[in-house]
C-alpha cells in the first residue's frame, strides 16, 4: 500500500494476526443473504467455537502476503466473510455445511487450516470428519477394548490424530518396561584352609651339607 491510512493499516494487522493465530479461517460467499441470515450464521458458528467477520479483500490480500500465504489471494472475489476457528476446526466446518443447507446462499469457497491452504473441497472434507469429542472417545475405546479388536479400532480413527493415541499412551505411563535380565549366580566360596591342614616342605640338601663341614 502506497501512503496507507493508519484505519487500513490496523485492518490489516488485525487480519494477519488473526489469520496467524486461528486454528483455521474459512472463506465463505455471503452474496444475497440478509442482515438476519448472518446474525444466525454467527450464532450457529459461536456453538462451534468460532467466529465470522468481514472486511475488504483488498486489505485481506496484503496480510496474507505478509504471512507468505498467497494461495489464498484467488479466494479474495466477491462477498467474503472470515470464519475464525479458535477450537474444534472440524466442529466449524459442520456449522457451515449444516447452515448452507438450510441457506443455499452461503457457499464455502476454501480457506486456511493451520499454515495450508485447501479448496472448497478440502473444506467439505473438513466438514466429513468426526468432531473432536467423538475422536477422543474412539481413542479411549482403544483401552477398553480385547487386544484382538485393536487393529479394526486403530483403522477406524484417522490418521491425522494419531498423535492423540500417543499422548493417551503416555499419560497411562508409557510402554511397559522389559523384563529385568536375571541376575548373574554369585560365585563359589573358596574353603577356608587352616594351619594344621599345611604340610611342613622337606630340609633342603645344602643345608644338611653345611651341617656335616662344621662337625668334622
Amino acid at each position: 500500500m502506497d501512503n496507507p491510512r493508519p484505519e487500513k493499516v490496523a485492518v490489516v494487522t488485525e487480519v494477519r494476526d488473526r489469520l496467524g493465530a486461528a486454528q483455521a479461517a474459512l472463506l465463505t460467499d455471503y452474496r444475497g443473504l440478509t442482515v438476519k441470515d448472518l446474525s444466525a450464521l454467527r450464532q450457529s458458528l459461536a456453538a462451534a467455537g468460532a467466529t465470522v467477520s468481514i472486511y475488504k479483500n483488498t486489505l485481506v490480500r496484503f496480510a496474507a502476503r505478509d504471512l507468505g500465504i498467497e494461495d489464498l489471494e484467488p479466494m479474495l472475489k466477491g462477498p467474503t466473510a472470515i470464519t475464525f476457528v479458535d477450537g474444534d476446526a472440524a466442529a466449524a466446518a459442520k456449522a457451515l455445511r449444516d447452515f448452507s443447507r438450510t441457506n443455499p446462499l452461503l457457499v464455502v469457497k476454501g480457506g486456511l487450516l493451520g499454515t495450508k491452504v485447501v479448496d472448497a473441497a478440502g473444506a467439505k472434507a473438513l466438514a466429513d470428519l468426526p468432531t473432536r469429542e467423538v475422536l477422543l472417545s474412539q481413542i479411549a475405546g482403544l483401552f477398553q477394548a480385547p487386544l484382538q479388536q485393536m487393529a479394526s479400532l486403530l483403522e477406524a480413527v484417522p490418521r491425522t490424530f494419531a498423535y492423540g493415541l500417543a499422548a493417551l499412551l503416555e499419560k497411562q505411563g508409557g510402554v511397559p518396561d522389559a523384563p529385568e535380565a536375571a541376575e548373574a549366580p554369585e560365585a563359589a566360596e573358596v574353603p577356608e584352609v587352616t594351619d594344621a591342614e599345611i604340610t611342613p616342605e622337606p630340609a633342603g640338601a645344602p643345608a644338611d651339607a653345611d651341617n656335616d663341614n662344621q662337625e668334622s
